[in-house]
């Protein structure tokens, strides 16, 4: 390890860390500790590795409130924010412990024998963490990783490693296999290229934009790892006249600007039937604007800056000239990466606000006449990560969400992530699934036993 790289808080510029860089020879000595550290690992009771996940959500449990403040001043989270996710992160480890007796296999009836599955641990799985949720990300394809008998190398962002780093640290105190969790921090180019490559990792887990998981793709084939892509999102929110309009539009602007819009589930197109446009562009403006702005380790705020400068200057791109957007609240003056929401209403179809993944504070509220214009509107984009449908109609709820290429879909509801449900996109977001009994498949290979009974 040579250079530093300097952590900066995005609420005030200043530098709140400086963490090493590894190099190539430490990744790669990194992926060999992990390889024995596994095969430790899946030599221990059932019971011991189920009690080791619940060690972990122990300990995270005992330090929310370091791990929450950590994500509040590396990414800019609101701290009440930090604070529910750190409390996921235990809650997945928790869920996990208890599927580690529960990874069954079938057995297939068969001419002349007995035939049986089992799902067997791939090795060394390393998980390459987005900055915008560090940990509890990084927590969706740790838990189930060593659920299902694999050690995990985790790189996180550049951008906001302080709270996986203290992760890593706490984990390593525990009484487990040395080295069964290990962060390892540096460039994408150089760590990130050794874990993409190296033929002892047998998994790729990556959350991150489109054109980077396509070259971690590229980097994956030399060696054909196992890949689960969480990748980039331009979620719809679409809104029906028969909708309860006063809990859509409460709902609506937390599901675009939480966490200042850095969210690939961030649902920016907003597709309101036009009998109800108006009324919702109104109650939706109302309601961003009463949302505070500010010091993200206030209780109060709602939302942060954003994550850098560099990143803010790419969201202020999508604002060009031509470009009717309302502003809907006031950013704090002073040092901070901060942007207020904007809100644009009926853009035009091919605009980038409408194509592109914004992640930053910018909604689309777009109108449409018909069930069938609202699904081929949502279907209009290269991206099917997640969505939501407002309808008082079960019927319409359950035509339109089968409709709607997205790996998510909520009736009457913006949530996405829930431990116990599987998580992952369509299309450009994305394959293979995060969360729920479904990740375990991701995490393990199928094997097939036959055993003759001919005499």
């Amino acid at each position: 390890m040579n250079d530093l790289n300097r952590v900066i808080n995005p609420a005030t510029e200043e530098v709140i860390a400086e963490i090493p860089m590894a190099d190539t020879a430490v990744a790669e000595a990194a992926v060999e500790k992990s390889v024995i550290a596994q095969r430790e690992w899946i030599r221990m009771s059932l019971s011991a590795r189920r009690d080791a996940l619940r060690a972990i959500a122990g300990t995270v449990r005992d330090h929310v409130e370091e791990l929450a403040l950590l994500e509040c001043r590396d990414v800019g989270k609101p701290i009440a924010e930090a604070r529910g996710e750190i409390g996921g992160v235990a809650e997945c480890f928790e869920y996990y412990a208890g599927v580690v007796d529960k990874i069954l296999g079938d057995t297939i009836p068969v001419e002349g024998g007995v035939d049986m599955t089992f799902r067997e641990p791939l090795g060394v799985v390393a998980v390459i963490a987005p900055w915008n949720f560090p940990l509890p990300i990084a927590s969706w394809n740790i838990a189930p990783a060593l659920a299902a008998g694999n050690s995990v190398v985790v790189k996180p962002a550049e951008l906001t490693p302080l709270s996986t780093i203290r992760f890593g640290e706490l984990v390593a105190a525990l009484d487990l296999p040395e080295n069964l969790v290990q962060v390892v921090t540096g460039p994408g180019r150089v760590v990130g290229a050794v874990l993409t490559s190296h033929p002892s990792v047998a998994k790729i887990s990556f959350t991150g934009s489109t054109e980077t998981g396509q070259a971690v793709m590229r980097s994956a084939a030399g060696t054909m790892k196992r890949l689960t892509l969480e990748l980039g999102g331009k979620s719809a929110n679409i809104v029906f006249a028969d909708a309860d309009l006063s809990r859509a539009i409460k709902a609506a602007p937390g599901s675009v600007f939480g966490n200042t819009g850095q969210d690939c589930c961030a649902r920016s197109r907003i597709l309101v039937e036009r009998k109800v446009l108006d009324d919702f562009v109104a109650g939706f403006i109302e309601q961003t604007q009463a949302m505070t702005i500010g010091d993200p380790e206030s209780e109060s705020t709602h939302l942060g800056p954003l994550v850098s400068a560099a990143h803010r200057e790419t969201v202020s791109s999508f604002l060009t000239d031509d470009v009717d957007a309302v502003l809907a609240g006031n950013a704090p003056d002073g040092p901070g990466f901060w942007m207020a929401p904007r809100v644009v209403v009926a853009p035009d179809p091919g605009s980038r606000i409408v194509r592109d993944e914004i992640f930053g504070p910018i909604a689309a509220i777009i109108p449409f006449d018909s069930e069938e214009e609202a699904v081929r509107m949502a279907n209009d984009t290269i991206y099917g990560l997640s969505g939501s449908i407002w309808t008082s109609d079960v019927g319409r709820a359950l035509r339109v969400a089968r409709a709607v290429e997205t790996g998510t879909v909520s009736v009457n509801s913006n949530s996405s992530v829930r431990i116990q449900t599987p998580f992952g996109g369509f299309k450009q977001s994305g394959f293979g699934r995060e969360l729920g009994l479904a990740a375990i498949e991701g995490y393990t290979e199928l094997k097939n036993v036959f055993i003759s009974t001919a005499e």
